[in-house]
């Protein structure tokens, strides 16, 4: 398992230490590069980790390269040492004069402002290649989740080459930790979001449901920042206008509970179920509506209704209301004309509430199986879980929904993950891994093995980023599309 940064709150004389050993190894490699004629860089800011920026990498304990770029005959390579947390740059190749350094980015390799040219060092006379000192990839003070890339030029040239982005392994052991990592790089401390309002929602249960599964607690601050940062936004306890919106806070913070034991979390969850229940109308014979605004009936609000009041139930000691809330759910979606002909589940209902015909979205195939898993627990009704297959069976098998074998969203951007859509994968494999776990045979263990594999060897990068195209070819990146990712890798291993 994968190390734990230390808590950011050092005391003050581990802090005033690590700075007078920054200032003596700043010194030694200031005197190194001046022996070999390299540029003044003691000016850049220092971070001091397991070890301080600008150790000389003689003293590595490993040397994995990751990533390599080429300029002109010249080989730039970025080298990482895993155990020490840090890395350095080098070029081969060339000759006197050429230029390397590194640069590090905080955001997933979107800015670098803060750590450009670190290390920047030159060839000297009569060598073909050389190497900038070693600094580190996170910063723990602060909570920086880094990324490095090695860069380099031709000393007569003006033009630049650099690496991909890439990371040591902590806290990046296996692909679902290395997920979580990479979607950490899209939160923010300061607003408690990742991306978005629900996006942000359904990242922080991917982000839950890792810790749970891999046992690793880097991140479960996370948790409660968000919670805190975030109380009062919108309509207030995770509440607002838009049903769906409140049904997957309202699951995020079920997910909290579970890891955290505290009842806050529960309580939020309440409110959120209590929200969307006061919106359950007789149009169309009964359901819950889309938006406080909107009478319009679709299935995600429905869905997210049957689980979250399932969910409610299986948690609270001697509950009826939110059973009988989550019965009645289902017994309405499932008469409602939302499942079609073929077993798939359309988007919504016309005004004269028939089955509106419209995209059988990937998320509404998957979160009715996880309804139907919590409401199976709740019940012990076996009949659940048989409609749950059912449905499994259908968008497991759909051509159109899987074409060549992989899970494929109907009408997948091609640029960067700024949709709403880029998350809907996600909730389909976390509800058909629910459901999973809940039959006795786990029936889906090798379509959700065979997703993993395909979108890990054909959609990431690296720096275990995740775009769009499950099957490749790998396009932007970003929160929607990293924690679909992190969700399968999370079904997979807990399948």
């Amino acid at each position: 398992m994968p190390l734990a940064p230390p808590s950011p709150h050092r005391p003050a004389l581990r802090a005033l230490l690590a700075s007078s050993l920054a200032a003596v190894l700043a010194l030694g490699a200031l005197s190194a590069a001046h022996a070999a004629g390299a540029p003044d860089t003691s000016a850049a800011a220092q971070l001091c980790n397991k070890h301080c920026d600008a150790l000389d990498p003689a003293s590595a304990t490993g040397d994995r390269v990751p990533v390599t770029a080429s300029l002109y005959g010249r080989s730039i390579a970025l080298h990482l040492s895993d155990n020490d947390v840090m890395g350095w740059a080098s070029i081969d190749g060339g000759t006197g004069g050429d230029q390397v350094w590194l640069d590090r980015s905080f955001d997933g390799g979107r800015t670098w402002a803060s750590g450009s040219k670190l290390g920047a060092t030159a060839v000297p006379d009569g060598r073909t290649g050389w190497r900038s000192q070693m600094y580190n990839v996170d910063d723990w003070n602060t909570g920086g989740i880094g990324a490095l890339r090695a860069c380099g030029k031709a000393g007569d040239r003006a033009e630049i080459a650099c690496t991909d982005w890439a990371r040591v392994d902590w806290n990046a052991g296996s692909r679902s930790t290395a997920a979580a990592t990479a979607l950490m790089m899209n939160y923010d401390r300061n607003t408690g979001k990742f991306a978005g309002w629900w996006t942000s929602a359904t990242a922080l249960t991917s982000l839950i449901d890792n810790i749970r599964i891999s046992h690793m607690p880097s991140y479960q601050y996370a948790v409660s920042t968000t919670y805190e940062k975030l109380i009062h936004d919108e309509g207030g306890d995770f509440t607002n206008s838009y049903l769906d919106d409140t049904g997957w806070w309202g699951l995020a913070w079920v997910a909290a509970y579970d890891l955290t034991g505290e009842q806050r979390y529960l309580d939020t969850a309440r409110k959120d179920a209590d929200h969307m229940a006061a919106y359950w109308t007789d149009k169309c014979g009964g359901g819950v509506q889309w938006a406080t605004d909107k009478l319009y009936k679709n299935a995600i609000t429905n869905e997210l209704y049957i689980q979250l009041s399932a969910a409610l139930h299986n948690r609270i000691a001697g509950d009826t209301t939110y059973l009988d809330r989550a019965k009645d759910g289902w017994d309405w979606f499932r008469s409602s004309g939302l499942i079609n002909s073929g077993n798939t589940i359309n988007d919504g209902l016309k005004d004269d509430c028939s089955n509106n015909g419209d995209t059988t979205w990937t998320y509404n195939q998957g979160v009715i199986l996880a309804g139907l898993a919590e409401l199976g627990r709740a019940t012990g009704d076996g009949s659940l879980l048989d409609s749950a297959r059912t449905l499994a069976d259908t968008s497991t098998s759909s051509g159109y929904l899987n074409p060549g074998g992989t899970l494929h969203e109907p009408y997948e951007p091609d640029t960067d993950c700024t949709s709403n859509g880029d998350s809907f994968k996600g909730a389909y494999v976390r509800g058909l891994g629910l459901l999973n776990k809940a039959l006795p045979d786990h029936p889906y263990s090798a379509y959700l093995d065979r997703q993993a594999d395909t979108t890990y060897a054909q959609n990431r990068n690296s720096l275990d980023q995740y775009g769009p195209h499950w099957a490749g070819p790998r396009a932007g990146t970003g929160n929607g599309c990293q924690h679909s990712a992190l969700d399968l890798m999370n079904a997979a291993q807990d399948s």
